[in-house]
């Protein structure tokens, strides 16, 4: 991964502001695209037992990566459009889930922090 993600920021807005998008991208309708990207990408796993996911991942594997991409590019023009630098507070997440959940307590459950 050598493209950071202010770089990748920066072509993503250049390619939506050189065939005025901008105008579209609200944070409503990003949002909501972001959401159906997601949902797009959910539907190579729906239904799918845990035995099926490996085949499923190798025989759609350009199209869930497609549908990965989608996702990552709306996010990171939806950060972006409303000032948040997103390398910071991905960062700032992490840290709040390292305190919620310490290796200690949470090493090989799924428990939620609050349940811990």
């Amino acid at each position: 991964m050598n493209d950071s993600i202010s770089s990748l920021t920066a072509r993503i807005q250049d390619f939506v502001d050189a065939r005025e998008w901008r105008q579209f991208h609200n944070p409503k309708d990003l949002s909501v695209a972001i959401a159906a990207e997601a949902g797009e990408l959910m539907q190579h796993f729906v239904w799918q037992q845990p035995e099926q996911i490996d085949a499923r991942l190798e025989r759609n594997r350009d199209e869930i990566a497609s549908e990965i991409a989608d996702v990552a590019i709306l996010l990171f023009e939806f950060a972006d459009n409303l000032g948040f630098k997103l390398g910071d507070v991905m960062a700032d997440k992490i840290a709040r889930n390292e305190q919620r959940y310490p290796v200690a307590k949470s090493r090989g459950n799924n428990l939620k922090y609050s349940e811990l």
